[in-house]
């Protein structure tokens, strides 16, 4: 149960690769806050198609698209299930008790789409940039250093995290668990050896970040105005030259969406 590295495939050579980390934040982040505005049917489309096009100009494979997506895909599919049966007044079939309405089926639409296209931009943030390249960009960007701290020190740490609790159930297959024969329902032996589990991968990760924090006021960590930070600001600047025209492009289009919204909202 490991997870997947982020930076696969931050070495490529695509327009999106090449997008200065600064400039690639701010017009992917835009975008995100646009996409998210959006109430209009009419907008679904358009917003889809540049999900789409910037996923292809980054030439990231789509099975890391599809393998990303099935998780949160998941998730949203059980939060919208039942909307298109149970929101609106406005019935398009019935199938005895069962009613499809237009208010419902809109709904779901806007939520999935919209969930699709920012998440697909998160995807491209994350599978052309590396990590540590975001967080010196946020710090460039404004963000304060003890958040750009936590931020990095909780992505690093979430692969131990992740790697004791593969070491964990494998320990517990070894003494048997998950071999008795299967029922109906769950049992309570099961729930209890689960919630051991989680209270004691707990335990293990409260246990490690002490020793992280004590490791880290030992050399010198908080200490002083310049020993907060650890992660430098780069040399990002030389790099704003390039990029400039997929910024205002990306811009401009998320400029578009907000007034297209805006004008059918009002009209």
């Amino acid at each position: 149960m490991a997870l997947v590295s982020s930076d696969a495939y931050v070495q490529g050579t695509s327009m999106v690769h090449r997008w200065p980390p600064r400039l690639k934040l701010v017009g992917l982040g835009a975008l995100m806050f646009a996409f998210a505005m959006v109430q209009q049917m009419v907008l679904l489309l358009p917003i889809a198609a540049i999900a789409a096009g910037l996923y292809g100009l980054s030439g990231l494979p789509l099975s890391l698209l599809s393998h990303r997506l099935r998780y949160p895909g998941l998730f949203i599919a059980a939060v919208v299930v039942l909307l298109p049966f149970t929101s609106g007044d406005t019935v398009i079939a019935q199938w005895g008790w069962l009613a499809l309405r237009q208010e419902g089926l809109e709904a779901a639409g806007l939520i999935v789409v919209r969930f699709v296209s920012i998440l697909t931009l998160g995807f491209i943030l994350l599978g052309t940039t590396p990590f540590l390249t975001i967080i010196q960009a946020m710090r460039g960007l404004g963000l304060p250093k003890i958040l750009a701290d936590m931020t990095l020190l909780a992505y690093r740490y979430l692969y131990e995290i992740a790697e004791n609790l593969a070491t964990m159930q494998q320990s517990m297959a070894l003494r048997g668990f998950g071999h008795q024969p299967r029922r109906w329902g769950v049992s309570r032996r099961t729930v209890q050896q689960l919630a051991m589990l989680v209270g004691s991968l707990l335990l293990r990760s409260y246990e490690q970040s002490e020793r992280v924090y004590k490791a880290m006021r030992l050399r010198g960590y908080g200490y002083g105005p310049g020993n907060q930070a650890t992660l430098g600001r780069g040399n990002a600047n030389g790099q704003f030259r390039a990029g400039w025209g997929l910024t205002v492009g990306v811009l401009a289009m998320a400029v578009c969406i907000v007034a297209v919204e805006v004008a059918l909202s009002i009209g």
